[in-house]
């Protein structure tokens, strides 16, 4: 297969769908589980230290998919497949609600932090 290495993979609409899913699925694969399980363990709810020790296991976990589709196999090539799915969410709404559902699950659940006091109302 020759192709130009610059080139990106233009995906459809249809396709982006199918590569989101399988990208997900990866996710729950018990192997990756239990990767990302460890380094959120390492984390500790730590911004930084999820930077360091959960996104390269996320990054890793999403080439293995998107590979197969074209997108290299470095970090670019995962930017590159969530900006195309960045321009699809606004057009297809199982697009958007997959793309929460993987932004779920890479990303700890955001807890308030104690206010002193009540909110004031507006």
């Amino acid at each position: 297969m020759a192709s130009a290495p610059a080139q990106q993979p233009t995906l459809t609409v249809e396709q982006t769908r199918v590569v989101l899913s399988e990208v997900i699925q990866a996710f729950s694969v018990p192997e990756n589980a239990s990767r990302m399980e460890e380094a959120r363990e390492s984390a500790c709810n730590d911004m930084g230290k999820m930077l360091q020790l959960v996104l390269p296991v996320a990054t890793q976990i999403q080439q293995e998919v998107i590979k197969a589709y074209g997108f290299n196999n470095e970090g670019e090539g995962v930017l590159k497949f969530a900006r195309l799915v960045k321009m699809y969410e606004t057009q297809d709404p199982e697009i958007a609600a997959m793309s929460a559902k993987l932004k779920s699950l890479l990303l700890p659940p955001l807890s308030t932090p104690p206010i002193g006091g009540a909110i004031p109302a507006s």
